[in-house]
């Protein structure tokens, strides 16, 4: 009768515990990402044991089991996913079996989709090791650093907007830029190399803009996301055609009216040039010699 006492006391202060406990841990903040690495979950976990001090050796003994298996659970769920935990959600947690399996099903969500969201490209994602609660490099490759090509359409004169940023390009650690080069041409990207490309233009934007486009500026476009240290994290590549600016259409040349059948086309006939000239001197000397005439009559 005594031990089912004990018993019956042992979880009578065990069951208000573990509750508390639980509303405890529901008030931590979902911003943490290793519940077991929280400091103030610490505390909370030593604190309490302190708190029931006036309970009795065995049960102090049989309250830390308690304790320490729901703490210890956390931090086993946590080790099953590479020690690696993101930003969790405890408002649905209600007691220790649901919220375990709760925090699995968050760990399985993170792991395949926030952990390395990278679908293409190589992406170095800042991390808390949960074994160790301290910060790391987490590496998330993938198959190819090719993030696509994609064609873009402008017309001469006009501007075309090159924009290469992908959301997982937030989480790259450092300060990473966008190195923009062009090949001239149309050739596809299987048949270009390395010295085709000229430097366009390096920047902190992950776009750029082409005003006052001329026919001759179609190409290839490439843009590589690199970190501090020169590493090409992606590579996306966009293929600009330029539309010539339509000719102008000619005016149409006024067409006279056809002449009636009667009129004569032929050309006027023109006296020749050395009749005229003799006309004209021998108009020149009747008028000096009657001028001459009329002085010697009046004297």
């Amino acid at each position: 009768m005594e031990k089912v006492d004990r018993a019956l006391s042992v979880w009578l202060l065990s069951v208000p515990s573990l509750l508390c406990l639980l509303s405890l841990l529901c008030c931590v903040p979902a911003g943490r990402p290793c519940l077991q690495c929280d400091r103030r979950v610490r505390l909370l976990h030593e604190d309490y044991l302190l708190a029931a001090a006036s309970a009795t050796i065995e049960d102090q003994i049989e309250l830390k089991k308690i304790l320490d298996y729901a703490y210890v659970t956390y931090t086993t769920t946590s080790n099953q996913y590479s020690g690696v935990i993101g930003p969790l959600t405890f408002e649905a947690i209600q007691i220790l079996e649901k919220g375990r399996k709760i925090l699995e099903k968050h760990l399985q969500t993170f792991v395949q989709k926030g952990l390395c969201p990278n679908k293409c490209g190589l992406l170095y994602q800042r991390v808390m090791n949960c074994l160790s609660c301290q910060y790391k490099l987490h590496t998330c490759p993938s198959t190819t650093q090719d993030c696509g090509e994609y064609p873009v359409e402008a017309a001469e004169g006009g501007q075309a907007v090159l924009d290469c940023f992908l959301p997982w390009h937030s989480l790259v650690v450092g300060r990473p830029d966008y190195h923009y080069t062009w090949a001239p041409g149309t050739q596809r990207t299987a048949n270009l190399t390395e010295g085709d490309f000229r430097v366009l233009v390096v920047t902190e934007d992950s776009s750029v803009v082409l005003n006052q486009l001329h026919v001759d500026e179609e190409g290839m476009y490439r843009c590589l996301l690199t970190d501090g240290k020169g590493t090409v994290l992606s590579r996306t590549h966009f293929l600009l055609t330029v539309t010539p600016s339509p000719v102008p259409t000619p005016r149409s040349l006024l067409t006279l009216p056809s002449l009636p059948p009667s009129y004569d086309a032929s050309p006027i006939s023109h006296p020749p040039t050395d009749l005229l000239l003799v006309i004209i001197i021998m108009v020149t000397a009747l008028s000096l010699t009657v001028s001459l005439a009329l002085a010697i009559a009046f004297g």
